[in-house]
């Protein structure tokens, strides 16, 4: 296994670590673990690319990692409020969408693969960033604001906000990746 696909393998264990973290309301822990998470996203794309790592299994694992991890994340920011349920759909939506052209794709005769957007990357790091914010922002604030309180309330604005914007990228991005894509749509049989 190259270092690439152990980047990812690392990703995907994390994501657990993450989830226990976050469903005991350690914010900072957890942001710290989903931040070094999604940089081995960036790392392991990186390294493939440059060094021509790159593999069917990273093609499969490194979106899945993706997925896994900011599904993850997004969930239990609906369960801690900050978050609507119908971003989540949105999200969960598009990638089902995408990934099903990509099945398509795939088995079409000529055997394409259809490589990530350009949006599909801002949406991603959007994602990403979201999501680092959250679970820094709301514990710095909650430690500034004094002890014992349990308001952030700033942040968590900030977050719901930047989840809509999560969504309308989400939304856009797939839209396009599915236009873009529409002759594999329109030959499948």
């Amino acid at each position: 296994m190259n270092l690439p696909n152990k980047l990812t393998m690392m990703r995907i264990l994390l994501v657990p670590v993450f989830m226990v973290l976050a469903a005991y309301h350690w914010m900072l822990a957890a942001g710290v673990v989903f931040a070094l998470a999604s940089i081995t996203d960036f790392l392991d794309g990186a390294i493939a690319r440059k060094y021509h790592l790159v593999t069917d299994f990273g093609k499969f694992a490194d979106p899945l990692a993706d997925k896994l991890l900011t599904t993850t994340a997004f969930i239990y920011m609906i369960v801690d409020g900050v978050c609507s349920p119908v971003v989540v759909v949105i999200i969960l939506a598009r990638e089902f969408a995408v990934s099903g052209l990509r099945m398509i794709a795939a088995g079409a005769p000529d055997g394409k693969v259809i490589a990530a957007n350009w949006w599909g990357k801002v949406k991603t790091v959007l994602q990403m960033l979201t999501i680092i914010f959250y679970y820094f922002a709301v514990p710095i604030e909650q430690m500034t604001a004094g002890a014992g309180t349990q308001s952030a309330l700033i942040s968590q604005v900030i977050t719901y906000v930047l989840c809509w914007l999560v969504a309308a990228v989400t939304l856009f991005s797939g839209v396009k990746y599915l236009w873009d894509n529409r002759s594999f749509i329109n030959t499948a049989k």
